[in-house]
């Protein structure tokens, strides 16, 4: 394994090739981008979500070039105020072409799933997510080794054959 930083992971968001899978396991996360918008949402307070449009135009940009994004998230149910929130903020990026989809935790008890939150980009590369407790990232690794590569693949193939539709899932 080897570190990964912010430049070379933004790099593997945007030149792969043909597919990036995304599996979240967690349910709260606390990164700095995310938590005054939550906060608003908490306070009740409306939020243009702009601030998702960068991502959102990348999401679009992989569309027209015939690249899929594809995110499974496992959901304690009922759900944490972070995984309702981030519930109530997904339509922009599936209307943008993510294809986001949830699973009960409960579901997934028979699945083999790495330790840790992953990207993998074209079955080649996979990046592991760290988290402290708070859910505040403490940085990313990456490995190319075949083994790992097939663990996430597995992984992540089996928990999206159980997944509901972003559209179609209603938080509990």
């Amino acid at each position: 394994m080897r570190q990964v930083e912010s430049e070379e992971f933004e790099r593997l968001l945007t030149d792969f090739e043909r597919e990036a899978v995304h599996l979240e396991t967690r349910d709260a996360y606390g990164t700095a981008v995310e938590l005054p918008h939550m906060a608003k949402w908490a306070a009740g307070e409306p939020d243009d979500l702009s601030w998702l449009q960068g991502w959102c135009e990348t999401l679009r940009e992989h569309g027209r070039a015939g690249r899929s994004v594809r995110r499974a998230r496992i959901v304690s149910e009922p759900l944490s105020d972070y995984q309702r929130w981030s519930h109530s903020i997904a339509h922009p990026m599936v209307d943008a072409g993510e294809d986001i989809r949830w699973v009960p935790r409960r579901l997934v008890s028979g699945v083999g799933i790495p330790g840790n939150d992953f990207y993998l980009f074209d079955d080649r590369t996979a990046v592991f997510l760290h988290y402290a407790g708070s859910g505040l990232s403490v940085g990313m690794t990456a490995t190319e080794d075949p083994r790992a590569i097939g663990l996430c693949r597995t992984a992540f193939e089996a928990v999206w054959g159980l997944a509901t539709p972003h559209r179609d899932y209603r938080p509990v």
